[in-house]
């Protein structure tokens, strides 16, 4: 592969082979089937957030990078062409129709994104793999390389993963999601809209932010309001690939009050 990568190990992800390398992990707590439904978190999420409250958040996760081995982290990176995925492993029926409402989910809540799921692998630039938790390590090794998977497995302990690929305009090109089958609903679902949102971009963890999924303290199990905030900047068409903190906070005035008109409509929130 001649485009660079960013990549990232949350519950986690973990990117690509190339240029730069994210890692973060998330313990799941003992007692994780005794977890709130997600319709109860959803009843008790925070959905009134300040403008500084918001840009915060977006330049925690939009720049900057975990962990990283080579390559700048400090510019926007997205996709500027249609994001179309395609879900491989083993035939859990029910799983693949989780993915595709996440996409779903996904794709009414983020006004400028072009993202759908595909029948054929040749049409995607996002595979999702799904593997059998007993087969993750397996599956880490098949796609990094043996020497990597041991770091991942000595230095982390991944419930699920994610990367991707850019060019050297900081546009994504490919991304890749690994996501375990057989830890129950909840923690799929937590892992599948963490790390499907992460592909997109946002890939930098911050233990700051108490209301973001992008904090590895954060279980959600749904698109949460404060992420939509997240998504939506960054796929509004005034965020460009390769722009900078600066070039970001000169045009941020202008878009919050147009993305605080589409949140308040897809979520039947007050104006």
């Amino acid at each position: 592969m001649d485009a660079s990568s960013t990549t990232r190990l949350l519950r986690s992800g973990i990117a690509a082979l190339l240029s730069c390398l994210t890692l973060s992990a998330v313990l799941l707590p003992p007692a994780f089937a005794e977890t709130p439904s997600v319709s109860a978190r959803q009843r008790s999420e925070k959905k009134v957030f300040t403008d500084s409250e918001i840009t915060d958040g977006f330049m925690k996760t939009a720049f900057g990078a975990e962990y990283h081995l080579a390559g700048r982290i400090d510019r926007i990176r997205k996709y500027h062409i249609p994001v179309r995925i395609f879900v491989d492993g083993p035939a859990r029926t029910d799983r693949q129709k989780q993915i595709g409402k996440v996409v779903s989910d996904i794709a009414t809540k983020v006004q400028h994104l072009d993202i759908a799921m595909t029948r054929k692998r040749e049409d995607a630039n996002t595979i999702v793999t799904l593997v059998r938790d007993r087969d993750l390590q397996k599956t880490i090794t098949s796609f990094y390389g043996a020497e990597r998977a041991k770091e991942i497995h000595n230095e982390l302990d991944p419930q699920c993963l994610s990367g991707f690929r850019k060019n050297e305009n900081y546009e994504i090109q490919k991304s890749d999601v690994i996501l375990t089958i057989d830890n129950g609903d909840f923690v799929f679902l937590d892992c599948a809209y963490e790390e499907m949102l992460q592909s997109l971009g946002p890939i930098n963890d911050t233990d700051t932010v108490p209301w973001t999924m992008f904090n590895d303290q954060v279980s959600m199990g749904f698109f949460d309001i404060y992420d939509q905030y997240i998504l939506n900047i960054l796929y509004d068409p005034r965020i460009k690939a390769g722009m900078t903190v600066d070039d970001v906070r000169a045009v941020l005035p202008a878009i919050l009050p147009d993305v605080r008109t589409w949140i308040a409509k897809v979520n039947n929130l007050p104006k």
